[in-house]
């Protein structure tokens, strides 16, 4: 007998060939004692030799606020819906830090954990959906200063609560979706092709400004509006989240005629995005470790 057929493994480890099986609920609930570790690796480890600490969380946001409030608010003059300043760009600098985080972090899954990745198994979406939780703390934290500012210009009488509230945890949820969806996407080009990560993180700073963060949407459906430009920019599916959770926050906040679509546009992109990233990731996962 040939000593190939002399050995005998108790357990053999190969890769899944359907996605359902990685993306399964019950295995990955098996697992949620290490995702709850990667999440405090997550949070814990960038600010821990920090001075500050945690106070990062908040200073990062306010002094952007400040910036949008000098530059796009009183030497531009691009206006805010009526809605006070500091919470018309605190809204849009912490959605927006919540979904560029998102989707930079994930997009470099297989090249950070490449190392634990080669030697430990587990299902390999737990980190994705560890990133998904630990920048959701983070948002989290920073809704807190959001909810400070904002009870203090109600109190005061210069906003109310929207109608549309229930549009406030929707586009929540949308826009992590998307942040995870993309990034899933980028994760699995990033193992073959480096440029992808470099590419991302300077198109997501491009981005920015082809969403409605430092610009009411009003700008865009005024009198000297460029049509052209109103439609590219709606064209973006962060567009219709941005717009949604500030319409579900400020009750004077301007409603675009195309609100709903713009809306369910955002939507059912965000739906087609995050089928795509998973089958990417599911196809990279099984091999990634030959080309990373």
């Amino acid at each position: 007998m040939s000593e190939k057929q002399q050995e005998h493994w108790d357990i053999v480890i190969e890769p899944s060939q359907s996605w359902r099986d990685n993306f399964n609920w019950k295995q990955i609930r098996k697992y949620r004692d290490l995702m709850w570790l990667l999440v405090k690796r997550d949070v814990v480890a960038v600010y821990k030799q920090t001075i500050l600490g945690p106070v990062w969380f908040f200073i990062q946001p306010i002094f952007t606020m400040a910036v949008y409030i000098l530059v796009f608010g009183l030497i531009a003059d691009l206006g805010t819906d009526g809605v006070p300043m500091p919470l018309f760009y605190l809204s849009g600098v912490i959605l927006w830090s919540y979904f560029s985080t998102m989707l930079t972090t994930t997009g470099s899954t297989f090249i950070t954990n490449q190392a634990l990745f080669s030697k430990v198994y587990f299902p390999r979406v737990i980190v994705p959906l560890s990133l998904l939780y630990s920048n959701g703390l983070k948002f989290l934290i920073q809704f807190v200063l959001f909810l400070a500012v904002y009870v203090y210009y109600l109190i005061d009488g210069q906003v109310s609560v929207g109608s549309h509230w229930y549009l406030l945890p929707l586009s929540v949820v949308l826009m992590a979706l998307q942040g995870l969806a993309g990034g899933l996407i980028v994760s699995a080009l990033a193992t073959r092709y480096r440029d992808v990560n470099f590419l991302v993180k300077f198109g997501v700073d491009l981005l920015r400004y082809a969403t409605p963060i430092v610009y009411p949407m009003s700008l865009l459906f005024s009198e000297n509006s460029n049509e052209t430009l109103r439609y590219i920019i709606m064209a973006n599916p962060m567009t219709g989240v941005l717009d949604a959770f500030k319409i579900a926050a400020f009750e004077q906040s301007f409603v675009q005629p195309y609100f709903w679509e713009t809306l369910l546009y955002s939507t059912l992109f965000t739906l087609i995005l995050l089928v795509i990233g998973i089958a990417s990731f599911h196809k990279v996962e099984k091999k990634f470790i030959d080309t990373v």
